[in-house]
């Protein structure tokens, strides 16, 4: 049982946040190979698990069928299977999930249950302009006309505010959210991202 708690106690589970276009997903990459995580986008779990048709795919594309939003339970139990599936991992990398602070209760509650806690959340900062520009010229290459349209793009941003700022106080209020200078080259943000996980 010793053992047991010592290897979950030092485990490095890591809230990913950031606006669009401010560099998550590139740099959850660098950290999952730094610190030997898995990374867990709910973008990739929903598209996993509604393309092969799991239970939980089925149930979710019946309510993105219907125009509604996927209620935070079968957000909730794909993120737990996922973490199940990969408890010999040294930590997790979670990325766009938790959005709201009753999904960030909900992963604290289930994390606890398996002898686990969030070490920190850290949060990419960067002005408006510059991640417009950077999605503007990322759409040019994605194809994805949401990183087109700056009008669409703004309204991305306000819903990120909107429903982080809750978020940020939850996470202050444990002392565990750190906001990261995101304007840079990938390699100086990856430093500094590194710097601080290993004062944890």
């Amino acid at each position: 049982m010793g053992i047991f708690n010592k290897k979950f106690a030092e485990m490095i589970n890591i809230v990913l946040f950031g606006k669009p276009g401010a560099g998550k997903g590139t740099q959850a990459s660098f950290l999952k190979s730094q610190y030997d995580l898995v990374h867990i986008s709910t973008g990739d779990l929903f598209r996993f698990n509604i393309k092969n048709k799991t239970e939980l795919g089925i149930l979710a594309k019946s309510y993105l069928d219907k125009g509604d939003l996927v209620p935070d339970r079968v957000t909730i139990d794909m993120l737990e299977n996922e973490v199940d599936k990969n408890l010999d991992a040294k930590g997790f990398i979670f990325d766009g999930f938790p959005r709201t602070e009753s999904q960030a209760e909900a992963l604290d509650n289930f994390l606890e249950g398996k002898l686990m806690k969030i070490s920190a959340t850290l949060s990419l900062e960067a002005e408006d302009g510059i991640l417009i520009n950077r999605l503007i010229e990322r759409g040019k290459s994605s194809g994805r006309v949401d990183d087109q349209d700056e009008s669409k793009i703004k309204n991305r941003f306000e819903e990120y505010n909107h429903k982080t700022a809750p978020l940020i106080n939850y996470y202050k209020r444990q002392n565990k959210f750190h906001s990261i200078n995101g304007i840079g080259s990938i390699k100086e943000i990856t430093e500094r991202l590194i710097q601080l996980i290993d004062q944890l």
